[in-house]
C-alpha cells in the first residue's frame, strides 16, 4: 500500500473545489516561491518547528532528546541541527506544543478512514477531498491509488497543482481526477524563474496537454503587486487561457497576503519579502475587468 508525507488535513474546506471538502496538504515542492504561505510545505522531509512564545523552559525536551540536540537558553530551546534526527520526541513530550514536527508518514488506508468519516458534509454540499501541497503530483503512485479508491466510493476528487511535473505523469493522474485547480504564477518564463526558482516552459505545456485531454481546470492565479499584477502579465495570461483547448476555463484570483512570516519564524528561517505588495481592490476589480474582454470569468477566491 502507497503512503505520502503530509502536513496537514484541513476539514470543512470551501475554498480547495466545489462544496465542503476535506484537504490533505502534502510536503514536498519543485517550486520555491517567494511568497508562499506555507513554507514548510517546501521541503520533502520532515522538519522541526518551534514557536519560542509558547516555550515556559520546562526543559522535558532536553531530557527526552537521544542525540542531546536540544539546549535550553535564555533564547528558548536550540536545536544543533546537526545532532538532530527529527526523531519527534521533543514534540511527543512538549506540554504547550511549543516544538512541532512537520511532516507524517501516512497510507492510503489511514487517509480514506479521515476522508470517509467526512462524507455526510460530501453529500449535503457536494463536496469532496482535495489534495493539494506542495506538489501532490511528486506522489504519482499514491496518488493514483487512493484517487482509485475514492472514485469507487463515488467521492469527488480534486488535485491542487503547480503542473511541474513529467506530463505523462500529470496525464494518468487526470484519468482519475474530476477536477484540477492549476496555478498559473508568470507568463515570462525569466520572471517565473527569478520569483519561483524555475522556468514555466513545461507548466505551460502541461496546462495545455490536460486542457487538450478534456480535464475540468479551474485557473488560479496568485496576484501580486511587483511581482505579476501588471498590465502586460494580465494580458498575457488572459490571452494564454482564453486560447486553452475546450471550454473556457474559471479564473480566481488569490490575492497576496504577507501571512507566512510566523511560520517562517517557527522554521527558523529568513525570506525575502521585498518587491512584493497586496493588490488594491481597484487593481483586482480591473483584472477581473480585463480577463471579462476574453469571455474568462475572474473571481476573488475558491
Amino acid at each position: 500500500m502507497q503512503s505520502a508525507l503530509t502536513f496537514d488535513i484541513k476539514r470543512y474546506a470551501i475554498n480547495d473545489g466545489p462544496g465542503i471538502r476535506v484537504t490533505i496538504f502534502l510536503k514536498g515542492c519543485p517550486l520555491n516561491c517567494r511568497w508562499c504561505h506555507n513554507p514548510e510545505s517546501i521541503s520533502p522531509q520532515v522538519q522541526k518547528l518551534f514557536t519560542r512564545s509558547k516555550c515556559i523552559g520546562c526543559g522535558e525536551c532536553v531530557k527526552v532528546c537521544p542525540t542531546e540536540a536540544c539546549r535550553l537558553t535564555a533564547e528558548g530551546i536550540i536545536t544543533d541541527k546537526e545532532l538532530c534526527t527529527l526523531c519527534g520526541k521533543c514534540a511527543e513530550v512538549c506540554p504547550t506544543l511549543a516544538i512541532e514536527m512537520s511532516g507524517q508518514q501516512q497510507t492510503v488506508a489511514e487517509l480514506l478512514e479521515i476522508i470517509e468519516k467526512e462524507r455526510p458534509f460530501f453529500n449535503q454540499s457536494g463536496g469532496g477531498v482535495t489534495f493539494s501541497g506542495g506538489e501532490p503530483l511528486l506522489y504519482p503512485d499514491f496518488l493514483c491509488e487512493i484517487l482509485n479508491a475514492c472514485g469507487e466510493r463515488n467521492i469527488h476528487r480534486c488535485i491542487d497543482t503547480a503542473g511541474l511535473v513529467k506530463t505523462e505523469t500529470l496525464l494518468e493522474v487526470a484519468k482519475r481526477t474530476d477536477l484540477f485547480l492549476f496555478d498559473l504564477k508568470h507568463m515570462n518564463s525569466d520572471k517565473h524563474k527569478e520569483w519561483t526558482g524555475v522556468g514555466n516552459e513545461l507548466i505551460l505545456q502541461n496546462l495545455y496537454a490536460l486542457a487538450e485531454s478534456g480535464a475540468d481546470i479551474q485557473i488560479r492565479i496568485p496576484l501580486i503587486e511587483g511581482v505579476n499584477a501588471d498590465t502586460e502579465n494580465l494580458t498575457a495570461m488572459a490571452t494564454y487561457v482564453a486560447n486553452l483547448p475546450g471550454k473556457k476555463k474559471p479564473v480566481s484570483l488569490l490575492p497576496y497576503h504577507n501571512i507566512a512570516t510566523g511560520k517562517d519564524q517557527k522554521l527558523g528561517q529568513i525570506r525575502d519579502m521585498s518587491g512584493m505588495e497586496e493588490p488594491s481592490a481597484e487593481k483586482i476589480n480591473k483584472t477581473i475587468k480585463l480577463f471579462a474582454q476574453y469571455d474568462l470569468v475572474a473571481t476573488v477566491g475558491g
